[in-house]
């Protein structure tokens, strides 16, 4: 695996769960429904309810505050009965997702597992009707295997961040922003940036015992195409050095340098280039290793020791 998730670049792994019993049973939605209500927990969960007009495309609403579907409380049997009794387009569609099947289905990782990935990884659970995801992205890494069903990724690469017309990150639908322009009727007349995006997207379809590792931070839709879907996936950081997140990195920056004068956020990118990103090799490549101190390799001392500064300094002590 680290072959794959060393180029941070999208990879199909076609037949890569392919001896899970739930892909074995093939597709037949009702004996895959059985299996899983066997396994069910009977923990509640929330679950999208959307009507018929809206095709299983879950997204904003007509008010900037509320979104197009409903939300349930329902247990995974009840969503699973529901769903095998709706398969038509004229009954509302049904998604429940990211069910970390450690609280949902107790027994399903130990013989629906990845070899290649750590045993310490949680798969979550995601089943539904024919439906759309809109396209957002994740803050972790993320290897999405379909049990059952198909599904079609839209992929766009972080950078197109900036032609995809992004809403707020404090009014989400699951917790991450989505791209307004990928979901709109006719994006073309309404966000003219998002046709450098398009130009750029790669599209990948993948069938029972597909699996697909997308790196963290890459934009995708997901659509589910058949009337009765699984999906599993494995996040994780394929790179922490320790429990902190790049993610919380850029929040706070956005606090203390978003609206500072163009020419100081010019300064600052410079030093962020310099110590961060560092396009021209380490800050302190001029010296030898044993004088770099806290600049040296994070793991294990430095970690903590930059780690014990920052929450000094976020302390104001």
């Amino acid at each position: 695996m680290d072959e794959v998730v060393n180029g941070c670049e999208p990879v199909v792994l076609r037949q890569l769960c392919a001896a899970w019993p739930l892909v074995r049973i093939g597709n037949h939605p009702p004996a895959q429904a059985d299996y899983l209500r066997h396994l069910d927990s009977g923990r509640p969960a929330e679950a999208f309810i959307g009507d018929p007009a809206i095709s299983g495309r879950y997204f904003y609403g007509r008010r900037a505050d509320g979104f197009n579907f409903a939300r349930r409380t329902m247990r995974l049997s009840e969503a699973l009965d529901a769903i095998i009794a709706s398969g038509d387009p004229e009954e509302p569609s049904i998604y429940m997702g990211s069910l970390p099947v450690d609280s949902y289905l107790p027994d399903f990782a130990a013989t629906h597992s990845i070899p290649v990935l750590p045993e310490w990884i949680v798969p979550r659970v995601w089943i539904g009707t024919q439906s759309t995801a809109a396209c957002h992205y994740d803050t972790q890494d993320n290897l999405a295997c379909v049990a059952a069903g198909q599904r079609r990724f839209t992929l766009y690469p972080p950078d197109a961040i900036g032609d995809l017309y992004v809403g707020p990150i404090d009014h989400t639908m699951a917790g991450q922003p989505i791209s307004i322009a990928a979901q709109a009727p006719d994006p073309d007349q309404e966000f003219p940036r998002f046709e450098a995006a398009r130009r750029r997207a790669l599209t990948v379809d993948l069938d029972p015992g597909d699996a697909l590792y997308l790196p963290k931070l890459w934009w995708h839709q997901v659509e589910a195409t058949s009337s009765f879907n699984i999906l599993v996936n494995y996040w994780w950081d394929a790179f922490s050095p320790g429990p902190d997140q790049p993610f919380t990195a850029m929040m706070l920056a956005m606090i203390t340098l978003a609206e500072r004068p163009a020419a100081e956020r010019a300064a600052w990118r410079a030093f962020f280039d310099h110590y961060v990103f560092r396009p021209d090799g380490h800050p302190l490549a001029h010296m030898s290793e044993d004088q770099h101190g806290i600049l040296g390799p994070l793991h294990p001392h430095n970690y903590r020791r930059l780690r014990a500064q920052i929450m000094q300094l976020l302390r104001g002590c």
